[in-house]
């Protein structure tokens, strides 16, 4: 069955490669985007591959533009709106932190919360949050968005239980992809030295250690294709009672149960 789903950060990366999956499986899909900008490319993109994605601004953060989705009744509410920081937790400055926080954590809650106020009231609905592995597997440096990305795990897993109470219909959904290859990473690994500096940061002596660490691991294990993590959200998008978790690529995501498992 054909549903209205509605993707965040849908313009670029995982969220438009998502977005074109859905769109040529029949699905109405609206890809939103952050800024203005984002969205004429969008719309020039789609047109020119003759895709009926429809598109408009949704900066996550901004209480108005969230509640531009009261005009559509969506069936599926796809969060992949986000942004990373990056830097030692130990030093990096809070305006940072909270931005980090601001996007990943209390935009995509607020924007579930609008979310709720039609699929609730109607008793259908389901909305997928795209959290990361790097929530569960915390990696050095990139503190800020792996904590944010813890939350949204835990997040999901609440709205998820507390809906039980309430509805059977209503389903929460959480992703969370690996490693893969759009440009994102290493955007996020260079906005450290941005403001790291040799008067300011106590990490400035090993930045070349760390570099190189960072580029070796996503060297590593970034996949190229996205096709594997853009099937699971397809997959939770469509299902009629998804489950709390998916993860893609199967392999990390089998190391993280590992680690836990051991304590590593």
């Amino acid at each position: 069955m054909a549903r209205k789903i509605l993707i965040t950060g849908g313009t670029s990366g995982i969220g438009l490669a998502t977005a074109e999956a859905l769109s040529e499986k029949g699905h109405h899909v609206i890809a939103t985007g952050h800024t203005e900008a984002d969205v004429a490319a969008m719309k020039e993109y789609v047109q020119s591959k003759n895709l009926p994605i429809d598109s408009f601004k949704l900066d996550i953060t901004q209480e108005a533009d969230r509640k531009l989705i009261s005009n559509y009744q969506i069936d599926v509410l796809i969060n992949c709106a986000g942004m990373g920081e990056s830097g030692s937790l130990a030093e990096i400055p809070m305006d940072r932190l909270r931005k980090n926080f601001e996007t990943n954590v209390f935009g995509t809650i607020a924007l579930c919360q609008e979310a709720f106020k039609q699929m609730i009231p109607r008793n259908s609905g389901t909305i997928v949050i795209i959290s990361s592995l790097a929530g569960r597997s915390p990696r050095p440096f990139l503190g800020s968005y792996s904590t944010s990305k813890y939350v949204l795990s835990a997040a999901a897993a609440i709205l998820k239980q507390e809906l039980r109470y309430i509805t059977k219909n209503v389903h929460v959904a959480v992703v969370e992809p690996g490693s893969y290859h759009t440009g994102y990473n290493q955007r996020m690994m260079q906005n450290k030295y941005e403001w790291m500096g040799p008067d300011t940061s106590y990490f400035w002596n090993v930045r070349d250690k760390i570099e190189k660490a960072e580029q070796f691991m996503f060297k590593m294990t970034e996949y190229k294709s996205l096709n594997s993590i853009v099937a699971k959200i397809v997959r939770a998008a469509e299902a009629e009672n998804p489950r709390l978790r998916y993860v893609a690529p199967w392999w990390e995501g089998a190391i993280v149960q590992l680690s836990r498992i051991f304590g590593t």
